[in-house]
Protein backbone atom coordinates (compact mmCIF):
# COMPACT_ATOMS: atom_id res chain seq x y z
CA UNK A 1 0.00 0.00 0.00
CA UNK A 2 1.21 3.93 -1.25
CA UNK A 3 0.26 6.56 1.49
CA UNK A 4 -0.46 10.19 0.66
CA UNK A 5 -0.28 13.46 2.55
CA UNK A 6 -4.01 14.54 3.44
CA UNK A 7 -4.23 18.16 2.34
CA UNK A 8 -2.47 20.73 4.36
CA UNK A 9 -1.86 18.34 7.26
CA UNK A 10 1.09 16.18 8.29
CA UNK A 11 -1.12 12.93 8.47
CA UNK A 12 -0.50 10.50 5.76
CA UNK A 13 -3.10 8.18 4.55
CA UNK A 14 -3.54 4.96 2.25
CA UNK A 15 -4.38 5.60 -1.37
CA UNK A 16 -7.11 3.25 -0.95
CA UNK A 17 -9.64 3.48 2.04
CA UNK A 18 -12.54 1.08 3.43
CA UNK A 19 -15.81 1.98 2.93
CA UNK A 20 -18.80 0.91 5.52
CA UNK A 21 -21.71 1.95 4.24
CA UNK A 22 -22.78 -1.37 3.91
CA UNK A 23 -22.17 -2.46 7.52
CA UNK A 24 -25.70 -2.99 9.32
CA UNK A 25 -27.34 -2.14 6.18
CA UNK A 26 -26.48 -4.67 3.67
CA UNK A 27 -23.84 -7.31 5.50
CA UNK A 28 -24.29 -8.30 9.00
CA UNK A 29 -21.66 -7.94 11.92
CA UNK A 30 -19.38 -11.09 11.25
CA UNK A 31 -19.11 -9.88 7.28
CA UNK A 32 -18.25 -6.58 8.31
CA UNK A 33 -15.28 -8.08 10.59
CA UNK A 34 -14.31 -10.16 8.29
CA UNK A 35 -13.97 -7.26 5.74
CA UNK A 36 -12.64 -5.08 8.25
CA UNK A 37 -9.94 -7.74 9.40
CA UNK A 38 -8.83 -8.08 5.55
CA UNK A 39 -9.04 -3.80 5.13
CA UNK A 40 -6.30 -4.04 8.10
CA UNK A 41 -4.31 -6.95 6.71
CA UNK A 42 -3.43 -5.04 2.96
CA UNK A 43 -2.71 -1.47 4.15
CA UNK A 44 -6.52 0.16 4.32
CA UNK A 45 -5.88 1.87 7.63
CA UNK A 46 -8.63 4.70 6.73
CA UNK A 47 -12.10 3.08 7.42
CA UNK A 48 -14.95 5.74 6.47
CA UNK A 49 -17.98 6.10 7.77
CA UNK A 50 -20.99 8.31 9.30
CA UNK A 51 -23.39 8.50 11.95
CA UNK A 52 -26.88 8.06 8.89
CA UNK A 53 -25.17 4.76 7.56
CA UNK A 54 -27.60 1.82 8.69
CA UNK A 55 -30.94 0.36 7.47
CA UNK A 56 -32.64 3.50 7.88
CA UNK A 57 -30.90 4.75 4.65
CA UNK A 58 -33.22 2.21 2.72
CA UNK A 59 -36.77 1.83 4.91
CA UNK A 60 -36.49 6.23 5.51
CA UNK A 61 -36.19 5.24 9.73
CA UNK A 62 -34.34 7.98 10.69
CA UNK A 63 -33.94 6.12 14.18
CA UNK A 64 -32.37 2.97 12.05
CA UNK A 65 -29.23 4.91 11.96
CA UNK A 66 -25.62 3.88 13.14
CA UNK A 67 -25.13 0.71 12.61
CA UNK A 68 -22.03 0.98 10.64
CA UNK A 69 -20.38 3.20 13.28
CA UNK A 70 -21.62 0.28 15.94
CA UNK A 71 -19.84 -2.31 14.24
CA UNK A 72 -16.58 -0.66 13.60
CA UNK A 73 -17.08 -0.12 17.39
CA UNK A 74 -16.86 -3.79 18.48
CA UNK A 75 -14.22 -4.49 15.97
CA UNK A 76 -12.05 -1.69 17.03
CA UNK A 77 -10.83 -2.73 20.41
CA UNK A 78 -7.44 -3.71 20.69
CA UNK A 79 -6.89 -1.89 17.27
CA UNK A 80 -8.07 2.08 17.55
CA UNK A 81 -4.10 3.07 17.41
CA UNK A 82 -3.60 1.27 13.75
CA UNK A 83 -6.99 3.15 12.29
CA UNK A 84 -7.53 6.22 11.06
CA UNK A 85 -11.23 6.44 11.77
CA UNK A 86 -13.10 8.87 9.27
CA UNK A 87 -17.10 9.71 10.18
CA UNK A 88 -19.65 12.29 9.07
CA UNK A 89 -22.59 14.43 10.48
CA UNK A 90 -25.41 16.21 9.05
CA UNK A 91 -28.23 13.72 7.66
CA UNK A 92 -31.17 13.08 10.40
CA UNK A 93 -30.56 10.59 12.78
CA UNK A 94 -33.71 11.33 15.10
CA UNK A 95 -37.37 12.41 15.32
CA UNK A 96 -36.60 15.49 16.79
CA UNK A 97 -36.71 18.51 14.12
CA UNK A 98 -33.04 19.41 15.49
CA UNK A 99 -31.98 15.70 14.78
CA UNK A 100 -30.14 16.89 11.70
CA UNK A 101 -28.13 19.75 9.50
CA UNK A 102 -24.79 21.42 11.09
CA UNK A 103 -26.14 23.10 14.08
CA UNK A 104 -23.92 23.72 17.01
CA UNK A 105 -26.67 22.15 18.90
CA UNK A 106 -26.96 19.11 15.97
CA UNK A 107 -23.06 18.97 16.10
CA UNK A 108 -22.54 18.65 19.47
CA UNK A 109 -25.10 16.04 19.73
CA UNK A 110 -24.15 14.16 17.24
CA UNK A 111 -20.64 13.69 18.05
CA UNK A 112 -20.91 12.34 21.26
CA UNK A 113 -23.28 9.62 20.04
CA UNK A 114 -21.12 8.92 17.17
CA UNK A 115 -17.87 8.78 19.65
CA UNK A 116 -20.06 6.43 21.77
CA UNK A 117 -21.02 3.86 18.92
CA UNK A 118 -17.33 3.70 17.77
CA UNK A 119 -16.32 2.96 21.08
CA UNK A 120 -13.56 5.42 21.26
CA UNK A 121 -12.45 9.00 22.72
CA UNK A 122 -11.79 10.87 19.30
CA UNK A 123 -12.66 11.05 15.27
CA UNK A 124 -9.16 11.74 13.48
CA UNK A 125 -11.30 12.57 10.57
CA UNK A 126 -15.03 14.38 11.03
CA UNK A 127 -17.07 16.02 7.61
CA UNK A 128 -19.98 17.43 7.73
CA UNK A 129 -21.67 15.39 4.59
CA UNK A 130 -22.89 18.17 2.63
CA UNK A 131 -23.70 21.51 2.09
CA UNK A 132 -26.35 23.15 4.76
CA UNK A 133 -27.72 26.12 3.63
CA UNK A 134 -29.80 26.57 6.80
CA UNK A 135 -26.84 26.97 9.11
CA UNK A 136 -24.24 29.89 8.59
CA UNK A 137 -20.88 28.32 7.86
CA UNK A 138 -19.40 30.22 11.35
CA UNK A 139 -21.89 28.53 13.19
CA UNK A 140 -20.73 25.39 11.70
CA UNK A 141 -17.00 25.48 11.67
CA UNK A 142 -17.36 26.89 14.61
CA UNK A 143 -18.50 24.10 16.65
CA UNK A 144 -16.36 22.23 14.59
CA UNK A 145 -13.24 24.14 15.97
CA UNK A 146 -14.23 23.24 19.39
CA UNK A 147 -14.42 19.36 19.14
CA UNK A 148 -10.52 20.16 17.41
CA UNK A 149 -9.32 22.03 20.78
CA UNK A 150 -11.46 19.48 22.54
CA UNK A 151 -9.53 16.69 21.00
CA UNK A 152 -12.51 14.85 20.05
CA UNK A 153 -11.78 15.40 16.65
CA UNK A 154 -8.53 15.61 15.12
CA UNK A 155 -8.92 17.22 11.49
CA UNK A 156 -12.36 18.57 10.00
CA UNK A 157 -13.39 17.87 6.18
CA UNK A 158 -16.49 18.02 4.16
CA UNK A 159 -18.19 15.85 1.94
CA UNK A 160 -20.29 16.38 -1.13
CA UNK A 161 -18.81 20.04 -1.60
CA UNK A 162 -18.47 22.22 -4.43
CA UNK A 163 -15.26 24.28 -5.04
CA UNK A 164 -17.31 27.80 -4.20
CA UNK A 165 -18.54 26.40 -0.78
CA UNK A 166 -15.04 25.08 0.22
CA UNK A 167 -13.68 28.38 -1.00
CA UNK A 168 -16.27 29.97 1.13
CA UNK A 169 -15.83 27.97 4.09
CA UNK A 170 -12.12 28.61 3.75
CA UNK A 171 -12.72 32.25 3.61
CA UNK A 172 -14.92 31.64 7.23
CA UNK A 173 -11.91 29.96 8.46
CA UNK A 174 -9.34 32.63 7.66
CA UNK A 175 -11.88 35.60 8.86
CA UNK A 176 -12.38 33.88 12.39
CA UNK A 177 -9.30 31.98 12.65
CA UNK A 178 -10.96 28.14 12.54
CA UNK A 179 -9.97 24.89 11.57
CA UNK A 180 -10.16 24.95 7.98
CA UNK A 181 -11.86 22.10 5.77
CA UNK A 182 -8.74 19.67 4.67
CA UNK A 183 -10.37 17.43 2.83
CA UNK A 184 -13.65 17.14 0.53
CA UNK A 185 -15.09 14.00 -0.54
CA UNK A 186 -16.44 13.93 -3.91
CA UNK A 187 -17.70 10.89 -6.05
CA UNK A 188 -15.30 10.40 -8.95
CA UNK A 189 -14.92 7.61 -11.96
CA UNK A 190 -14.77 6.97 -15.23
CA UNK A 191 -18.55 7.38 -15.63
CA UNK A 192 -18.59 10.25 -13.32
CA UNK A 193 -15.77 12.97 -14.17
CA UNK A 194 -17.47 15.79 -13.08
CA UNK A 195 -15.31 17.11 -10.44
CA UNK A 196 -12.28 17.49 -13.14
CA UNK A 197 -13.90 20.38 -14.52
CA UNK A 198 -13.39 22.62 -11.14
CA UNK A 199 -13.16 21.05 -7.68
CA UNK A 200 -10.19 19.02 -8.66
CA UNK A 201 -8.22 22.27 -9.89
CA UNK A 202 -9.35 24.18 -6.85
CA UNK A 203 -8.08 21.26 -4.22
CA UNK A 204 -4.72 21.07 -6.41
CA UNK A 205 -4.33 25.22 -5.91
CA UNK A 206 -5.65 24.94 -2.27
CA UNK A 207 -3.87 21.84 -0.68
CA UNK A 208 -7.46 20.32 -0.26
CA UNK A 209 -7.38 16.23 0.35
CA UNK A 210 -9.57 14.30 -2.27
CA UNK A 211 -10.94 11.42 -0.67
CA UNK A 212 -13.03 9.62 -3.24
CA UNK A 213 -16.23 7.68 -3.36
CA UNK A 214 -17.58 5.03 -5.69
CA UNK A 215 -14.23 5.28 -7.68
CA UNK A 216 -15.84 1.72 -9.51
CA UNK A 217 -19.27 3.78 -10.55
CA UNK A 218 -21.02 1.92 -7.42
CA UNK A 219 -19.83 -1.36 -8.85
CA UNK A 220 -20.90 -0.85 -12.54
CA UNK A 221 -16.81 -0.25 -13.27
CA UNK A 222 -16.68 -4.19 -12.08
CA UNK A 223 -18.61 -6.05 -14.66
CA UNK A 224 -20.98 -7.48 -12.96
CA UNK A 225 -24.04 -6.11 -14.12
CA UNK A 226 -25.03 -6.64 -17.81
CA UNK A 227 -28.01 -5.35 -19.70
CA UNK A 228 -31.03 -7.29 -19.65
CA UNK A 229 -30.07 -8.98 -16.88
CA UNK A 230 -30.92 -9.39 -13.23
CA UNK A 231 -28.01 -8.45 -10.96
CA UNK A 232 -25.94 -10.66 -8.75
CA UNK A 233 -27.06 -12.12 -5.70
CA UNK A 234 -26.25 -9.71 -2.42
CA UNK A 235 -25.16 -6.85 -4.89
CA UNK A 236 -26.45 -2.93 -4.14
CA UNK A 237 -28.51 -3.70 -7.35
CA UNK A 238 -30.40 -6.47 -5.82
CA UNK A 239 -30.75 -3.97 -3.08
CA UNK A 240 -32.64 -1.55 -5.85
CA UNK A 241 -29.72 1.32 -4.76
CA UNK A 242 -31.59 4.20 -6.53
CA UNK A 243 -28.28 5.88 -7.77
CA UNK A 244 -26.48 2.49 -9.01
CA UNK A 245 -29.89 2.25 -10.99
CA UNK A 246 -30.31 5.76 -12.38
CA UNK A 247 -26.75 5.22 -13.50
CA UNK A 248 -27.24 2.08 -15.62
CA UNK A 249 -30.17 3.72 -17.03
CA UNK A 250 -28.13 6.65 -18.91
CA UNK A 251 -27.99 6.10 -22.31
CA UNK A 252 -24.47 4.51 -23.61
CA UNK A 253 -22.93 3.47 -19.93
CA UNK A 254 -22.71 -0.13 -21.04
CA UNK A 255 -21.23 0.89 -23.93
CA UNK A 256 -18.41 2.86 -22.39
CA UNK A 257 -18.04 -0.71 -19.98
CA UNK A 258 -17.52 -2.77 -22.39
CA UNK A 259 -15.17 -0.20 -23.95
CA UNK A 260 -12.54 -0.13 -21.32
CA UNK A 261 -13.11 -3.83 -20.42
CA UNK A 262 -10.95 -4.20 -23.89
CA UNK A 263 -8.77 -1.88 -22.35
CA UNK A 264 -8.50 -4.16 -19.09
CA UNK A 265 -8.22 -7.15 -20.97
CA UNK A 266 -4.97 -5.98 -23.03
CA UNK A 267 -3.29 -5.66 -19.53
CA UNK A 268 -4.79 -9.07 -18.46
CA UNK A 269 -6.47 -7.09 -15.64
CA UNK A 270 -10.23 -7.43 -13.97
CA UNK A 271 -11.94 -4.25 -14.96
CA UNK A 272 -12.23 -3.36 -11.64
CA UNK A 273 -8.14 -3.48 -11.02
CA UNK A 274 -7.85 -1.04 -14.28
CA UNK A 275 -10.89 1.02 -12.99
CA UNK A 276 -9.13 1.71 -9.63
CA UNK A 277 -5.41 1.89 -11.32
CA UNK A 278 -7.32 5.07 -13.32
CA UNK A 279 -8.58 6.86 -10.58
CA UNK A 280 -5.16 6.55 -8.58
CA UNK A 281 -3.62 7.70 -11.97
CA UNK A 282 -4.82 11.53 -11.02
CA UNK A 283 -2.18 12.88 -8.45
CA UNK A 284 -4.67 14.98 -6.98
CA UNK A 285 -6.81 12.16 -5.68
CA UNK A 286 -5.70 11.36 -2.04
CA UNK A 287 -7.08 8.19 -1.33
CA UNK A 288 -10.17 6.39 -3.05
CA UNK A 289 -12.85 4.74 -0.80
CA UNK A 290 -13.64 1.03 -1.82
CA UNK A 291 -17.09 -0.34 -0.62
CA UNK A 292 -17.16 -3.65 -0.63
CA UNK A 293 -19.46 -6.83 0.85
CA UNK A 294 -16.27 -9.48 0.64
CA UNK A 295 -13.03 -9.56 1.98
CA UNK A 296 -11.78 -11.47 -1.57
CA UNK A 297 -13.26 -8.31 -3.49
CA UNK A 298 -10.28 -6.41 -1.50
CA UNK A 299 -7.52 -8.60 -2.30
CA UNK A 300 -8.57 -9.03 -6.12
CA UNK A 301 -8.82 -5.02 -6.44
CA UNK A 302 -5.46 -4.24 -4.66
CA UNK A 303 -3.65 -7.26 -6.80
CA UNK A 304 -2.06 -4.44 -9.09
CA UNK A 305 -1.16 -1.56 -6.80
CA UNK A 306 0.68 0.42 -6.82
CA UNK A 307 0.78 0.19 -10.89
CA UNK A 308 -0.49 3.13 -12.99
CA UNK A 309 -2.06 3.27 -16.59
CA UNK A 310 0.28 4.80 -19.25
CA UNK A 311 -0.56 7.85 -20.83
CA UNK A 312 -1.76 5.93 -23.99
CA UNK A 313 -4.55 3.98 -21.80
CA UNK A 314 -5.39 7.01 -19.92
CA UNK A 315 -6.04 9.08 -23.62
CA UNK A 316 -7.78 6.11 -24.75
CA UNK A 317 -10.30 6.22 -21.49
CA UNK A 318 -10.69 9.99 -22.42
CA UNK A 319 -12.00 9.00 -25.88
CA UNK A 320 -13.67 6.20 -24.67
CA UNK A 321 -15.59 8.35 -21.78
CA UNK A 322 -15.23 12.35 -23.70
CA UNK A 323 -19.03 12.53 -22.89
CA UNK A 324 -19.33 12.02 -19.38
CA UNK A 325 -17.44 15.20 -17.88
Amino acid sequence: MQYRVLGNTGLKVPEVSLGCMAFGRWIDKDQSFRVMDMALEQGMTLFDTADVYGRGMDNGDPTQSGESEAIIGEWLKGKRDRIILATKVHGRVGTDINDGGQSRYHIMKAVESSLRRLQTDHIDLYQVHRFDENTPLEETLDALNDLVHQGKVRYIGCSNYAAWQIAKAHGVSAQNKLRRFESVQPQYSILAREIENELLPFCASEKVGVIVYSPLGRGLLTGKYRPGEKPPEGSRGEQGEKRLQLLMEEEGTFDIISSLQKLADERGWTLAQFALAWVLSNPVITSAIMGVSRPEQIVDALQHLPERLTVEELKAVDQISRNRK
